[in-house]
């Protein structure tokens, strides 16, 4: 029995030392997660009794080799498309067989499509978003970056002005006539097809309506130095607040093709004041732009990818969503990083970044395996003694059976 008993010891302490080999192997994985070799003892049954023998065991097992998901050091990388899980949380895959897989490796990078893949080719799960980043699917599906094609112009259909006109300027049909020059300003909107259309206006105090105490005053619109009649007329009370018109005006702009149409725009200009300060335009913005082509994606912390193109503009293009497990050490490894879920993990429980139990995701950055080098050389000097004592306790056997073998 001795020899049994030693021999299991042997087949323990190898496979221990396997998963410490394993672990020292994989320090420099990318989101590896270290294992453990849990051991149990074998204890001899008397034949028909119902409890243990009071005798010694009969050797040991492996019980199982666990998984430790804890986190690991978050190292910066630089690559917008490293992504690290500060938390919680599995990226979800679909394998290039069409089966999912979760992993905590953030290593993605864009095919030949535009879609995000991992060093294996399988696919970055996510939620499509609008350009407002609300999602526009109930289901994930993989997650596609637009970088084959440029983004469309988008014509001009709103303005919004904010400037102070001048309280103390004076009617400008007294003599000396003021210049309608004297307070104006321009912008460029776009039409359908992203071509530029400069655009401007101009503003003439014209005389007060009403009496006292509510009065009044006006400022004439116009789009042009030498318009007849104003787009339309702004009343101030005597507080300088806009008190008409109530709702924006609309801006009708000729474009220079025949092929796009007018560019017709609401004004928003609730935030123009009467002040008896300077004329002076605080801002002065319009929603159109003219075509571009990508120029840099980032990844938020809750996943939402943002496209930044050469116009200017930023557009949302994606959500990345993570996944988490009642049980994460009843997933079952499948190599390359990457763990399928079974029947002990439980179903898969999906959330987005930053919320609940899942963690934020860096970008620009990667987790690293939480290996302990020191700890893991120092179980395997453990590991290494318990095999040599195994060894031993097989070798006393042995002269002990010569003995017996040898008595005269």
């Amino acid at each position: 029995m001795s020899f049994q008993t030693g021999l299991s010891g042997l087949n323990a302490s190898s496979r221990h030392l396997d998963v410490i080999g394993n672990n020292i192997a994989n320090a420099n994985t990318t989101g590896m997660k270290s294992s453990r070799a849990e051991f149990s003892d074998l204890v001899a049954s008397s034949l028909g009794a119902g409890g243990g023998s009071n005798g010694p065991g009969i050797g040991v097992a492996v019980q199982t080799i666990s998984q430790q998901f804890s986190q690991g050091n978050i190292t910066t990388t630089g690559n917008s498309l490293d992504v690290a899980i500060n938390g919680g949380g599995f990226f979800q895959l679909t394998q290039t067989d069409g089966s999912m897989a979760y992993t905590r490796d953030g290593t993605f990078k864009l095919d030949k499509d535009g879609y995000l893949v991992t060093n294996t080719g399988a696919n970055l799960m996510g939620y499509p978003t609008d350009k407002l980043g609300n999602p526009t699917s109930a289901s994930i599906q993989p997650l596609q970056l637009p970088t084959n094609a440029p983004i469309a112009a988008s014509a001009s259909s709103t303005i919004t002005a904010e400037f102070n006109l001048d309280a103390r300027a004076k009617v400008a049909a007294t003599l000396p006539v003021t210049p309608r020059s004297t307070y104006g300003t321009s912008l460029t909107l776009y039409d359908s097809q992203g071509t530029t259309v400069p655009v401007s206006l101009y503003f003439e105090r014209a005389a007060p309506t009403g009496t006292a105490p509510n009065a009044v005053d006006n400022w004439a619109v116009y789009d042009s130095l030498t318009s007849a009649a104003p787009l339309f007329t702004m009343g101030f009370n005597s507080t300088g607040t806009l008190v008409s018109p109530t709702t924006s005006p609309t801006l009708t702009v000729t474009t220079p093709s025949i092929v796009t149409p007018d560019i017709v725009a609401k004004l928003d200009i609730s935030k123009v004041t009467q002040f008896g300060a300077a004329f002076a335009m605080t801002s002065l913005t319009q929603d159109g732009y003219a075509p571009g082509e990508l120029a840099s994606l980032s990844i938020g912390e809750n996943g939402v990818i943002t496209a930044r193109y050469s116009n200017g503009q930023t557009q949302y293009n994606g959500k990345i969503t993570l996944a988490d497990f009642r049980n994460v050490q009843g997933l079952t490894a499948l190599g390359g990083n990457t763990w399928a879920a079974t029947i002990d993990s439980g179903l898969p429980m999906q959330g987005s970044p930053s919320e609940g139990k899942f963690g934020a995701l860096r970008a620009g950055a990667l987790e690293e395996s939480n290996v302990d080098l020191t700890s893991e050389l120092v179980n395997m000097m453990t590991a290494q003694r318990a095999y040599q004592a195994n060894a031993q306790t097989i070798k006393t056997q042995d002269q002990i059976m010569s003995t017996l073998v040898n008595l005269r």
